[in-house]
C-alpha cells in the first residue's frame, strides 16, 4: 500500500518523537548520573562506581542524538536550518557539554592528585547539567515561539540571541528537564549499584521525581492560562508544498490545548508523565529500583510526548511572524525522500534496538565497591 504525502509527514513527525524519546531515556540516565556525581559518592571507590555504571554504554546512547539530528536534517530541512540558526549558541553549549563528558571520564584518572580528580569531577557534573538545562530551555522557547522569518526566496532571518532564550518560562522548562533527567539518572544508578551508593541514589531520585511533578504542574498551569498558543486559520493541505509562506496563523489563549480537546487519547501523554514520576518515587522508596527505572523512563517519554502533542502540527513557531511558523505540513523534504528514508529507518532501527538490548544484557548486573577495591577490570 502506497502512503500519501500527508501520511508520510505525520509518520516522520512521530519518528522524530521516537528518536527524541530514545535519546532522553537512554542518554538521559548518563546525563543524570553526571549531575549526581558530586553528591551521591563519598569516596573515590564510590565515585568510580558511578563512572562505571555508565562506562560501557554512554557512547552508544549518544547514537540517539546523532540519529535525531540526522533525521531533522534529511526529513525537515527547513526545521534544521531554522533551529540550528536560531539556537546556534545554545547548541554549541550542548555540544560542549557532550564533548566534555568523555574528556572528564578519560582524564580524571590520569593523575593521583585529589585536586586534579575533583576538578574533572565538577567538569563531569557540568557535562550533565548544562545539556539537560539547555534542552529544556529550547523546548520552552518552542512553546513561546522564536523570532524568525523568511523572505520570498525562503532565506531565513533570525532576530533573537542566546540571552533572549533565557526567559522565565523557558528556564522553568529547563529546570523541569534537569529534574526529569536527574530522576532518570538516579533510578538507573539505584538499579546498577548496591549499598550506600544505591541508598543515596534512591534518596536523590525521590527528590527529583517529586520536583518534576511540582514543576510539571506549574508549567502546565502556565501553558493553560499564562500564554497564547499558535493556531492555523483556514484549511491547510497536508499534502501541499513545503512552503511556510502559504498559511495564516493566529495566537490565542489556550491554543496549545486544542489537540487535547480534539483528540482525547492525547491526554494519556501527561497522565503517563505524572503517573511515571509518581511510580518512580514510590518504587525508589520501596527499594525496587528496576521498577522505578521503568516508571521513570515512562515519565520521560510522557513529558516529551506531551510537548509534541501540544505543539502539533507546529514544529518551530515564529513569535515575530506567526504566519511563517514551520509546521508538519510545510517544512518537510519531498515525498520521494520521505519514502526512501522510511525504508532505511524500518531496516536499521530494529538493528539499533537489538544491538542496544544485547549490550545491556552483556553488561547487566551491579557495579560494586568491593569489585572496585579488588581491582577488577573496570575502565574508569
Amino acid at each position: 500500500m502506497s502512503l500519501d504525502y500527508g501520511t508520510l509527514r505525520v509518520i516522520w513527525w512521530a519518528l522524530l518523537g521516537v528518536l527524541l524519546v530514545g535519546f532522553a531515556v537512554m542518554d538521559g540516565f548518563d546525563l543524570g548520573v553526571a549531575m549526581l556525581h558530586p553528591f551521591v559518592p563519598r569516596n573515590e571507590n564510590q565515585r568510580r562506581v558511578l563512572l562505571n555504571t555508565i562506562g560501557p554504554v554512554w557512547e552508544g546512547n549518544q547514537v540517539w542524538f546523532i540519529l535525531g539530528g540526522g533525521a531533522v536534517f534529511a526529513a525537515w530541512p527547513l526545521l534544521y536550518a531554522a533551529s540550528f540558526s536560531g539556537f546556534y549558541l545554545a547548541m554549541m553549549l550542548v555540544l560542549a557539554g557532550l564533548i566534555l563528558r568523555p574528556v572528564a571520564l578519560t582524564f580524571r584518572g590520569k593523575m593521583p592528585s585529589l585536586a586534579w580528580r575533583r576538578s574533572w569531577d565538577w567538569i563531569f557534573f557540568l557535562s550533565g547539567v548544562v545539556p539537560s538545562l539547555v534542552f529544556g530551555v529550547a523546548f520552552g522557547n518552542l512553546l513561546l515561539g522564536t523570532p524568525f522569518h523568511f523572505d520570498q526566496t525562503l532565506q531565513m532571518s533570525y532576530a533573537g540571541n542566546l540571552f533572549g532564550l533565557l526567559n522565565p518560562f523557558a528556564l522553568l522548562c529547563g529546570l523541569t528537564s534537569v529534574a526529569m533527567l536527574a530522576m532518570q539518572g538516579a533510578s538507573f544508578l539505584a538499579s546498577k549499584s548496591e549499598g550506600e551508593v544505591a541508598l543515596r541514589a534512591r534518596t536523590f531520585g525521590i527528590i527529583a521525581a517529586t520536583s518534576l511533578i511540582a514543576l510539571l504542574t506549574v508549567g502546565g498551569v502556565w501553558v493553560a492560562y499564562g500564554m497564547d498558543g499558535f493556531v492555523i486559520r483556514g484549511v491547510i493541505d497536508p499534502a501541499g508544498p513545503s512552503n511556510p509562506l502559504l498559511k495564516s496563523v493566529v495566537r490565542e489563549a489556550g491554543g496549545w490545548l486544542i489537540n487535547y480537546r480534539k483528540i482525547p487519547v492525547s491526554l494519556c501523554a501527561p497522565a503517563i508523565a505524572y503517573l511515571g514520576a509518581s511510580g518512580a518515587a514510590l518504587f525508589l522508596l520501596k527499594a525496587s529500583p528496576r521498577a522505578a527505572l521503568i516508571c521513570s523512563s515512562a515519565s520521560v517519554a510522557g513529558v516529551i510526548t506531551t510537548a509534541g502533542f501540544s505543539l502539533f502540527p507546529f514544529l518551530f513557531p515564529s513569535s515575530s511572524h506567526p504566519d511563517q511558523s514551520l509546521t508538519v505540513w510545510d517544512a518537510s523534504s519531498s515525498e520521494t525522500t520521505l519514502k526512501l528514508m522510511l525504508a532505511v529507518a524500518l531496516f536499521f532501527l530494529p538493528i539499533v534496538l537489538a544491538y542496544t538490548s544485547w549490550v545491556f544484557h552483556v553488561f547487566r548486573g551491579p557495579v560494586t565497591e568491593e569489585a572496585i577495591e579488588r581491582g577488577e577490570d573496570y575502565y574508569y
